[in-house]
């Protein structure tokens, strides 16, 4: 075995890792395309910044209810077909999203992009298929840091766009990166051999997308409603208890969308709770800084700054997330392996405590985003990897879909929240919320942070300790005895004791 000679790589298997990385860099950047236009929307589509605020709620929204359909699609053996498809219906939205319609004709664009976010399980699990063990295990890392590097490196780019040529032009920016990325996928995404295609649960596809789009209009709406009105309430405990019969139908149905059976193992669990409760806290992180430095000085507080500016304070964070995939190894080596994630809530909930106490001019906040990158890099670096290695291969599509869909609805909900208090805050007759609203979203954030701290520690021990990896290191990979879970790609990975019998 030793002795055998590798056929060298073809060009295209050369292309794969880069291609799958661009993918994902672009899912990334046109997800968040609503969030520093936000106010820019508002004041050109003549609504409020709440109404605003939904051109990037509903992409990941849709993301939300896309992304397990495209996870269980792809684990089968239609994955280039679905992956070119979803290429294709994000292009088309941003065209939509580009073109000048009116805010009507915005929203289903970015409804439409929000299919693109279902893309990043679908480039993991086709780098785990496709490459060669050693291969993998880095494009698994890269990819995981993707979607949140690219959340800082599309901002500055599209505030300068937005500045210089319009609002609509930093949509035309995101449709021109869409046709390069489906061009790139046509070219270098391989066809999935030797895979069985399982029927699609129709019904748990519609269960959850009701009860998910339930859920966050309810939330969404509850300051105009009426928190304690009939209509909010009442859609709430509708939305829950379509949850509730989705998850039973999941746990009793042959061929579910997501296999809740995988949350009996400990890791997996704590992966896919924490990357929930992180997504809420990154996301009002990020909503809060973009709307605080373009808020005038004459409130009170506030920079006046231009959209250009709110995209660079967040550079820093695309920056630090691209630098945790240093640090998480070596935390690992220090500590343990699953310490990297409370260790990354911790510095996350350090930058929003940064936040509260020290955001009085620029450079603090871009300080402040550099923690919250590095934090957030170190804490979903290592989500995809303990996942991959948890679950049978032919799983992985479907176990990374459920982590990034959960990601989403968490992304969704810290967006919708921020956008809530702060409304809440925002005394009558006036258009810009008061001080103490960021103030009261910050200390919610730390309250998140915290709770997932607590998570990733108190989970992980309801189980027989895991062998688990990092996927950012491969020489830390080697260090954690994970060979017998190389022998053959096809192989079940190693699986963690259970704990209940």
């Amino acid at each position: 075995m030793a002795g055998k000679r590798r056929a060298e790589p073809t060009l295209q298997q050369r292309a794969l890792v880069p291609v799958l990385v661009f993918l994902g860099t672009v899912v990334a950047v046109i997800s968040s395309l609503g969030a520093p236009l936000v106010p820019t929307i508002a004041t050109v589509d003549h609504i409020s910044l709440s109404d605003a605020q939904w051109s990037l709620t509903i992409t990941l929204l849709v993301g939300a209810l896309a992304t397990p359909v495209m996870g269980r699609l792809g684990d089968g053996p239609h994955r280039r077909r679905v992956i070119l498809g979803a290429a294709a219906v994000v292009l088309v939205g941003s065209v939509l999203a580009a073109l000048p319609l009116g805010f009507g004709f915005l929203v289903a664009g970015r409804g439409l992009q929000g299919a693109g976010l279902g893309l990043v399980p679908l480039a993991i699990a086709t780098a785990r298929d496709a490459l060669p063990a050693e291969r993998s295990r880095s494009a698994v890392a890269m990819l995981s840091i993707t979607t949140v590097a690219g959340v800082g490196l599309g901002y500055p780019l599209t505030g300068l766009i937005t500045q210089s040529l319009g609002m609509h032009a930093g949509f035309w920016f995101g449709a021109i990166i869409s046709a390069l990325a489906l061009l790139s996928a046509v070219l270098v995404v391989p066809h999935a051999h030797g895979r069985q295609q399982q029927p699609l649960d129709g019904l748990g596809a519609i269960l959850l997308g009701a009860g998910l789009a339930g859920l966050l209009l309810s939330l969404s709406e509850g300051d105009a409603w009426g928190w304690t009105s009939a209509r909010t309430l009442g859609l709430a405990v509708v939305a829950l208890l379509l949850l509730a019969l989705w998850t039973v139908h999941e746990l009793r149905t042959a061929h579910p969308l997501i296999d809740l059976r995988t949350l009996r193992n400990p890791v997996v669990l704590t992966a896919d709770v924490s990357g929930l409760i992180a997504g809420v806290a990154m996301y009002m992180l990020i909503s809060m800084v973009t709307r605080f430095v373009q808020t005038p000085s004459s409130a009170g507080y506030g920079f006046g700054a231009s959209v250009v500016v709110s995209g660079l304070v967040l550079l820093p964070f695309s920056a630090a997330s691209v630098l945790s995939s240093k640090l998480a190894p070596l935390l690992a080596r220090r500590t343990s392996t699953m310490m990297v994630l409370p260790i990354g809530c911790a510095i996350s909930l350090l930058s929003m405590l940064m936040f509260l106490l020290a955001r009085g001019s620029l450079w603090e906040l871009f300080v402040l985003m550099a923690v919250a990158g590095l934090g957030v890099g170190c804490t979903f670096a290592v989500m995809p990897g303990l996942i991959v290695n948890a679950v049978p291969a032919h799983e992985t599509g479907s176990a990374i879909s459920f982590n990034q869909v959960l990601r989403t609805v968490g992304y969704s909900t810290g967006s919708v929240l921020s956008a809530v208090v702060l409304e809440a805050h925002t005394p009558t007759g006036h258009l810009l919320p008061d001080s103490g609203g960021y103030q009261v979203s910050a200390w919610l954030g730390v309250a998140v942070w915290a709770v997932t701290a607590v998570v990733t520690i108190v989970l992980p021990r309801r189980g027989a300790p895991a062998r688990t990896v990092v996927t950012v290191d491969e020489e830390l990979l080697m260090d954690e005895s994970i060979a017998d879970a190389e022998t053959a790609e096809d192989s079940v990975t190693a699986m963690p004791a259970q704990a209940d019998r």
